[in-house]
């Protein structure tokens, strides 16, 4: 075997039969990597569920382990640790799942208090609970780099954490400041529960104001508390629903529309859509406008942003801010609403490129004529190839002939 330098490639004997590459017998980094991390800590959120719910059961849960005198409050500790661990781990994995920095920050906080916990019991049915959350840890730790992503939180989202932060500490140092006036509410912990359960608006009744002070007091909690939470709910939980639902339909958010710019956009889906596609690759950012719901969720599905909805509606196209992309392509199998989309992209944004495809060659000249800045006649463009390729036995270059068969820019074309 000889190389481009004339050199000869090939190998010794011993080189061949007897290589110094060692192929390893197990590939540990596939077991140890970040999907193995969350897997495990997945495994110790259902270990620790379960032996919670196990102490929890028992009247007297043991509290013979090795800390059990060093651990403050330890019978507590061992009957409703593991549920109380079980719950936030359950989030927790949800994060590390998504590569959150926050979930893998939490996760290094909650294990350890799941490894004391068989040090406070002493069973040894909670070994593998010990075992496997304190494998976890170091796991975790080797794979930091893998959890990156960061919880971007909007200036509104921030302000109703803050609010029901502040509502609770208000309720907390206020209760806690007149627990003579109130019924069986005696220390700060007395003062946090009355707080929870007025908020939610559980109201057990076994915590009660006695004064007219304490009751307005109680009043402003209920209306400061209420309000805060609605306003945390919907600025929390909301856009994770608004964008689960968009997921599931195949379309964009209004938020992830309004960080549009300088996109390129693609109207209407046809049998050119997945080949411009794969073309464009990752040299811009492009938005596909579609009202097929079947080619949204498809495209969705394949990592290309989508929004569900008329090409040829001009409030669509505001929506996926044609104002301020750098091209459009409309490329629909239907002639008649590629030009219905051409006349729309030139009322929302009479600068932009358009670029556009004659499914029909009889339709090159309206397009035009509707403001087209180039049209593409595909079957021009398929009859040149079909007849270079039986006559020359090659193809020439496909951009050359995409140029040579499409019309010229708002000249009309010579077809």
């Amino acid at each position: 075997m000889v190389d481009s330098q004339g050199e000869s490639d090939e190998r010794p004997f011993e080189e061949v039969f007897y290589p110094a590459d060692r192929v390893p017998l197990v590939a540990w980094r596939e077991f140890t990597g970040v999907k193995s991390a969350v897997a495990l800590v997945a495994v110790v959120t259902v270990l620790a569920f379960v032996t919670g719910l196990s102490n929890l059961s028992q009247p007297d849960p043991a509290v013979e382990g090795p800390l059990a005198t060093v651990v403050p409050m330890a019978e507590g500790f061992a009957r409703f640790a593991g549920v109380l661990f079980a719950f936030p781990l359950g989030l927790v994995t949800v994060g590390l799942q998504r590569r959150k920095r926050i979930a893998w920050n939490a996760a290094l906080a909650l294990l350890p208090g799941l490894v004391l916990l068989p040090l406070v019991t002493g069973r040894a049915t909670e070994l593998p609970l010990f075992v496997l959350s304190l494998s976890a840890i170091p796991l975790l730790a080797l794979n930091r780099e893998g959890f990156e992503q960061r919880v971007d939180l909007s200036s509104f989202q921030i302000a109703a954490i803050a609010a029901i932060v502040g509502v609770g500490l208000y309720g907390t140092v206020g209760a806690y400041g007149l627990r003579g006036q109130f019924l069986e509410l005696d220390g700060w912990g007395d003062a946090f529960y009355y707080v929870v359960v007025t908020i939610a608006t559980v109201g057990y009744g076994d915590i009660t104001p006695i004064t007219l002070e304490a009751k307005l007091f109680s009043l402003s909690v209920i209306l400061f508390g209420t309000g805060a939470f609605t306003v945390a709910v919907g600025a929390l939980i909301g856009p994770a629903i608004e964008s689960r639902m968009a997921a599931a339909f195949g379309t964009m958010t209004a938020s992830e529309l309004s960080l549009l710019e300088d996109h390129a956009v693609v109207l209407g889906y046809g049998d050119v859509t997945e080949s411009f596609l794969d073309s464009v690759g990752g040299e811009t950012d492009v938005v596909v406008v579609t009202s097929d719901a079947d080619a949204a969720s498809r495209l969705s599905d394949a990592g290309i942003e989508v929004l569900t909805d008329d090409p040829t509606d001009e409030s669509a196209l505001r929506d996926v801010r044609v104002d301020v992309a750098s091209g459009v392509a409309v490329a629909s199998d239907d002639d008649a609403r590629n030009v219905l989309a051409v006349l729309a992209t030139r009322n929302v944004n009479p600068d932009v490129r358009i670029v556009a495809v004659a499914n029909e060659e009889t339709h090159v000249e309206k397009l035009d004529a509707v403001g087209a800045d180039e049209i593409i006649d595909l079957r021009a463009i398929g009859g040149r190839l079909l007849g270079e390729s039986l006559l020359d036995g090659q193809t020439d270059d496909v951009e050359n002939d995409i140029d040579s068969s499409s019309s010229a820019e708002s000249g009309g074309s010579d077809e």
